[in-house]
């Protein structure tokens, strides 16, 4: 299931959640849900990105109770900030 957005994908649900392909990294997004994104490992180099990554430091340190990347913000927020990232 997908946003229309080339590169970055929600996960699905069951099994394949776990299946991340070769060069993306899953990322959690959200206040009280959370919700689960696969994105190209490219976007770690971008400012806009790096900036969440620094909010996601300052919120969750190295500890982010997902197992995995927490990153604070709604996921409206997300997915206007990685909808420039494919546009640029």
């Amino acid at each position: 299931m997908g946003f229309g957005l080339p590169g970055m994908f929600t996960a699905k649900q069951g099994a394949e959640a776990k299946n991340v392909p070769k060069g993306y990294l899953p990322v959690y997004v959200g206040e009280a849900q959370k919700k689960r994104f696969v994105v190209p490992i490219s976007y770690l180099k971008n400012p806009s990105f790096q900036h969440l990554l620094s909010q996601a430091e300052e919120e969750f340190g190295f500890d982010h109770p997902m197992g995995g990347l927490t990153i604070p913000c709604t996921a409206e927020a997300f997915i206007d900030i990685t909808s420039s990232l494919n546009s640029s």
